[in-house]
């Protein structure tokens, strides 16, 4: 080997050591996006049960207030009913 080939061979050496480098760190970094990827899915499908949790629990919170509500309809009827007859009673007593 000449003086130029030797100089080649070691600058190529020194070229694929950099190139090996470059790609470890691609790697690392790609390692760490997918474990943040991957913790990312758990935290969405974690934050997704516990909404399904929590609006099931408001379901049943309305659906109870449903049941103890009043029944204002029926509650207005009496009280127009009453009403009219307190005025036919107070016609007929003049």
């Amino acid at each position: 080997m000449t003086v130029p080939e030797a100089s080649v061979a070691v600058e190529l050496e020194r070229l694929r050591g950099t190139v090996a480098t470059g790609f470890a760190e691609v790697k690392g970094s790609l390692a760490v996006l997918v474990e943040r990827s991957t913790r990312t899915e758990r935290d969405v499908a974690q934050l997704r049960e516990d909404t399904q949790n929590d609006i099931g629990d408001l379901r049943a919170e309305v659906e109870a207030l449903k049941k103890n509500r009043w029944p204002l309809a029926a509650v207005g009827a009496l009280t127009g009913v009453a009403g009219a007859a307190t005025g036919v009673i107070s016609l007929l007593m003049r």
